[in-house]
């Protein structure tokens, strides 16, 4: 197939675009600096450039590449600071609203079969009820406001892909990425901040997240290009858990001494009221639908043995 990657140069394009150039598909990587083409070449796409943001670029993009599949893995997350978390994801949710719209509306024009886009399962769902989701539960209806342009950004990305009914519309609820090129990658700040002790267990730890490492949360993405029926699919692995316990655990692995605990007014000064949510009333998610109607299998099943610190 042609397969159109938007979003080829982060972390999870780096595992993406030659994992699909190896299965045998022609790869198009969409980006917006001419500088990438070496590496996009490398990886095995040929290289199209457009800004996401121009609809006219993107539909120039897409007719030329002429794509079967567009996959939309548009983000541009950088250093998260959870006390303006609005602004960690304002350019994000600009690429999920306007991106989404311009990659729908180019996608139409050509009749790609199957559009495959990026979402997440891991800060979204509502924080009520037991502590692991599955796609039928609904994001939260009621997020806290720095968190709210976030959540009506994936809502929004949501629907339009769903609703697009001249198309396959796929949804992945990525969990917490791990791994190469990721926030939790060797070296990276957040796990030195563990190293130091400078990221504390906020009230009682409560927050279930979910993890997924970068090349399975690929690996799941080109079985959804290949055989996804539509719909939204969990992509994280075995083992969602409170941050009271895989805090302290990775913590140990680092060979660091133990998390502080701090009460979570304490927290939600510190780190924002977004960051007192993360700690404390996070809700996981169930790749059950996935390894059901994908065929994959995680092959890091649980951040415990997949996340490496060294």
């Amino acid at each position: 197939m042609r397969v159109l990657v938007a979003g080829a140069t982060g972390a999870m394009g780096g595992q993406l675009v030659p994992r699909l150039a190896g299965a045998g598909h022609e790869v198009f990587a969409m980006t917006r600096n001419e500088s990438s083409k070496a590496r996009l070449s490398e990886l095995g796409a040929e290289t199209v450039i457009a800004d996401a943001l121009d609809r006219g670029q993107v539909e120039a993009a897409v007719l030329d590449a002429k794509p079967d599949v567009i996959v939309h893995q548009l983000t541009a997350i950088g250093h998260v600071d959870t006390r303006h978390f609005d602004r960690s994801f304002a350019a994000t949710n600009r690429l999920r609203i306007e991106g989404t719209d311009n990659l729908l509306a180019a996608g139409r024009r050509v009749g790609v079969q199957r559009f495959v886009a990026q979402s997440n399962g891991a800060f979204t769902y509502a924080r009520t009820g037991g502590p692991v989701k599955t796609e039928e539960d609904p994001l939260d209806p009621s997020p806290i406001s720095q968190m709210a342009p976030m959540i009506a950004a994936i809502g929004h990305l949501e629907k339009a892909v769903l609703g697009a009914d001249w198309t396959e519309g796929i949804v992945l609820r990525y969990g917490a990425f791990y791994g190469p090129g990721t926030s939790m990658a060797p070296g990276s700040a957040q796990l030195e901040m563990i190293r130091k002790r400078k990221f504390p267990v906020v009230g009682d730890g409560a927050g279930v997240w979910s993890f997924i490492h970068i090349a399975d949360a690929a690996e799941a993405t080109v079985a959804a290009i290949e055989n996804g029926a539509p719909g939204i699919y969990n992509i994280v692995d075995d083992d969602p858990a409170p941050v009271a316990e895989w805090l302290p655990e990775l913590a140990k692995r680092l060979g660091a001494k133990a998390p502080m605990r701090v009460p979570r007014f304490v927290g939600r000064l510190a780190a924002g009221e977004a960051g007192a949510v993360l700690m404390t009333e996070l809700r996981g998610a169930s790749n059950a639908k996935a390894k059901r109607e994908l065929g994959w299998r995680p092959a890091h099943p649980s951040w415990r043995t997949g996340l490496q610190v060294s």
